[in-house]
């Protein structure tokens, strides 16, 4: 039995088209990924960022059984603070399987018996998160995730066109996984959709867009959601100040006509505006990223039903 805090375990919950998408946010998060839908990490990320994330586990402690956990919180001191248990194995975690659900509740009760004070199912004050792993049991503080991006779907200004918003909130992390004293921009912002995703996870990102329209939409999808952010007209060559990271969705070239030529000024625009670029685009622009003088780190392919966007991370 070991007692190691400040190992969180997080558990994901993403759709087949979006494995990869997930995976590079992971990498944004964490400096690695894995094909499981679970990760470990000392990294704490609040896992409701996250479209894909499910619940972070502060881990407590590791076990060879139920019972082991049982004893570790008899121990406990009762401070009159109401607790809850959930048991995570609601779904497969890589190789261990679901456990059913009267199986699930036993776990609960054996451990909740054991803690000195009182449970409460509906206003606990505290959470706590028990997990079979392979052989080992874990215990720990739980947070679960909010999907607040969820509230963001049906917007007053959209585009069919649109990056979706769990695409945008996993493009809005890639760029700025960490936020604080980071200052982001998206300047081809369109109607907000990544806007609004940055907004909400308190990430410091400006909007601009050469079309006038779109930078109303964006304000008012902005506004709509209760949220503060600026954006500008006007071209991306002409955007000033320097910025720590940028993101660029180019799908609309599918729509309407841009040269090679516009592209490439774009990408030579981002390239003396920010450090950081995170570039989603319909076609390869790999040449005109080097010509540019960006470095590419990483990337994935983004689906949806049978369209595919790239997501390319470069500095």
């Amino acid at each position: 039995m070991s007692n190691t805090p400040v190992n969180h375990l997080y558990t994901f919950s993403r759709h087949t088209d979006e494995r990869e998408l997930c995976r590079l946010e992971m990498r944004a998060f964490f400096d690695k990924d894995t094909q499981e839908n679970y990760i470990f990490s000392e990294i704490s990320i609040d896992p409701s960022r996250s479209p894909f994330m499910k619940e972070r586990l502060d881990v407590l402690i590791t076990c060879n059984s139920i019972q082991e956990i049982a004893d570790y919180v008899s121990k406990f001191t009762d401070d009159g603070q109401r607790f809850l248990i959930r048991c995570l194995n609601t779904m497969a975690l890589g190789e261990t399987a679901k456990i059913p659900h009267p199986d699930r509740r036993k776990i609960e009760r054996t451990i909740g018996m054991a803690i000195p004070g009182e449970a409460d199912m509906f206003h606990p004050d505290i959470l706590y998160g028990v997990v079979q792993i392979g052989q080992k049991y874990l215990f720990g503080y739980l947070t679960e995730s909010i999907s607040v991006w969820r509230q963001h779907v049906k917007k007053p200004e959209m585009y069919s066109t649109a990056l979706s918003t769990r695409v945008a909130r996993a493009v809005s992390n890639i760029a700025v996984p960490h936020p604080e004293g980071v200052k982001a921009i998206d300047p081809c912002c369109g109607i907000g959709n990544v806007l609004v995703e940055a907004l909400s996870m308190g990430i410091d990102m400006d909007g601009r867009d050469i079309n006038p329209l779109a930078v109303l939409g964006s304000r008012k999808n902005i506004k709509h959601f209760g949220l503060s952010g600026n954006v500008t007209p006007g071209p991306i060559e002409e955007a000033p100040g320097h910025y720590d990271a940028a993101v660029i969705d180019m799908p609309y070239n599918l729509y309407t006509h841009v040269t090679r030529e516009q592209q490439a000024s774009i990408l030579q625009s981002a390239r003396s505006l920010t450090d950081k670029l995170v570039i989603v685009t319909i076609e390869s622009m790999d040449d005109l990223l080097v010509e540019a003088g960006f470095e590419i780190l990483d990337r994935c392919i983004a689906k949806k039903a049978h369209f595919e966007r790239e997501v390319v991370v470069c500095r």
